[in-house]
Parts: C-alpha cells; sequence; structure tokens
C-alpha cells in the first residue's frame, strides 16, 4: 500500500469511531432511506450498451481541486438524464471534498442507482451507507483481508446492496474472489505511483470469472476506449474526472454516451 493509502485509511479508522460515538446503529436503522427498496447497478450494467458509471469528485489527492463550484443534485439529474447506468458518489471528507450528505441530496432527486465511494472499513460504514440511500458499496481489496471482504460483503447483501470490489493487480482479485460480489472493478490507477495504464484492465479480464459484472476504473476520458475494453468483456466504466472538470457535468456525459451509441 501507498503511503497516502495507509494515511487515508488510518485517519478512516478514526473518523468512524468518533461517529459511532455521535450517531447509533439504532439512529442508522430508522433513517427514512433505511427500508427503501434498493436499485441494481450490476442490473443496470448487464443491460446496458453503454454502461457508465458517473462520479461526483470535487477533488483528489493526485489533482487537487477538480471542480469545487457545482451542486451535486444538479450534477445527478445531470447525469440521470445523460442516460448513466448509476453515479457514484465520494462520501470522503477530508481527501477528496465529499460528505454523505451528498449522497442524501444525489438520493433526493434521482431514482438510478448511486454507489457509496469510500474507503469502507467497517461495516458501520455499510448501515450509513443504507441510511443515506445508497444502493451499492465499494470495497477495496488493497486495503482488507479476504476475512473482511468476506464479512463486509455478506452484510451488504442482507441490506439488499450491490457489491463492487476494487483491484489493482492480480494478487488482490485472486484473494477477493467470492460469491457475494456483484461487480469487479479493476482500477488502473497505480495506487504508488498515481500513473494510469488501461492496460490493466486488459491484462486483468481473462482471469475475472464471468459470474462477475467487469468494470474498469480511472483514466477513461475517450469514447474509442470503452469500445476497446468492451471487447475485453467489460459492461461497467467509471468515468469521473472527464465529467467533473466541466462547467456542466451532466451534458458532458450526454455527449460522451452520444458518441459511445454512434
Amino acid at each position: 500500500m501507498s503511503n497516502i493509502l495507509d494515511k487515508i485509511i488510518a485517519d478512516k479508522r478514526k473518523e468512524t469511531e468518533l461517529k459511532k460515538n455521535i450517531v447509533p446503529v439504532s439512529q442508522l436503522e430508522s433513517s427514512a432511506l433505511f427500508g427503501r427498496n434498493t436499485v441494481s447497478l450490476a442490473y443496470n450494467l448487464k443491460n446496458s450498451d453503454t454502461g457508465i458509471i458517473a462520479e461526483h469528485k470535487r477533488r483528489s489527492p493526485s489533482r487537487s481541486v477538480i471542480n469545487q463550484s457545482l451542486s451535486v443534485a444538479d450534477v445527478a439529474s445531470g447525469y440521470e438524464k445523460a442516460g448513466a447506468c448509476g453515479m457514484s458518489v465520494l462520501t470522503d471528507g477530508k481527501y477528496f471534498g465529499g460528505s454523505l450528505e451528498d449522497l442524501l441530496q444525489a438520493r433526493a432527486v434521482a431514482k438510478f442507482p448511486l454507489l457509496r465511494k469510500e474507503f469502507i472499513i467497517d461495516e458501520y460504514q455499510l448501515l450509513e451507507a443504507k441510511a443515506h440511500g445508497a444502493d451499492v458499496i465499494l470495497l477495496i481489496a488493497a486495503v482488507l483481508s479476504r476475512d473482511e471482504i468476506k464479512n463486509l460483503s455478506q452484510l451488504a447483501k442482507s441490506l439488499s446492496l450491490d457489491v463492487l470490489l476494487e483491484v489493482h493487480n492480480e494478487e488482490e482479485l485472486h484473494k477477493s474472489l467470492m460469491p457475494t460480489l456483484d461487480m469487479l472493478g479493476v482500477n488502473n490507477r497505480n495506487l504508488k505511483t498515481f500513473e494510469v495504464s488501461i492496460d490493466t484492465s486488459k491484462q486483468l479480464s481473462g482471469i475475472i470469472p464471468d459470474d462477475f459484472v467487469k468494470v474498469s476504473e480511472s483514466g477513461i476520458s475517450d469514447p474509442e476506449t470503452i469500445k476497446d475494453l468492451q471487447h475485453y468483456g467489460y459492461k461497467g466504466f467509471l468515468v469521473g474526472e472527464n465529467f467533473m472538470k466541466t462547467e456542466n457535468p451532466g451534458q458532458s456525459a450526454e455527449i460522451f454516451i452520444g458518441k459511445l451509441k454512434n
């Protein structure tokens, strides 16, 4: 793991412990959204010819400011209107400028699946996700043991949440495979160097079993890249900065999806 990832996880453990003391599980379970029927992102991706998961991201450790000025509700409405299969919402505050409030605001205006994009290390965070309107959670193999992935994914399924498991290499992939996952995401960004290579998705495609929906993440800025990756069996494509760095992410997504359909 890179130093930045170690740092993020250490901060996340402290943050989660603090939150547990402020908002008890009973409060999360009694929230208005906790009982809502979730919408499956995996299903949407399987039945789409474009497979776009559009992301809301204000900033990141690798690129300080992306877009701080837009309303998350406007972005969510724009992405849904554009025909995205779902939306990824960054909820980490310290490093990405997001929050659980962003998830709530997106849920208030959108019906399509919402992914809570977060560094999940504790079951409490899954209950938070459910209580704030998420349909999907992200698990990152680089920061979790096999047992942690198993326990977290089992809880997610019991909450009717889809599970996207993210890997960066073959070792993480082999340690993570289990039936409680819906989607396997390959992050094309090297967490140690922050360099991005689409070849990572291509190299790992052949060893991802067909039981899982294949998702390619990071560095996707051209419809041609997606068309290329579709030949390797990928059905989902996480696109964040490419839309968010524009003044109107929804419109950018609409144009991008239009080109993909041609």
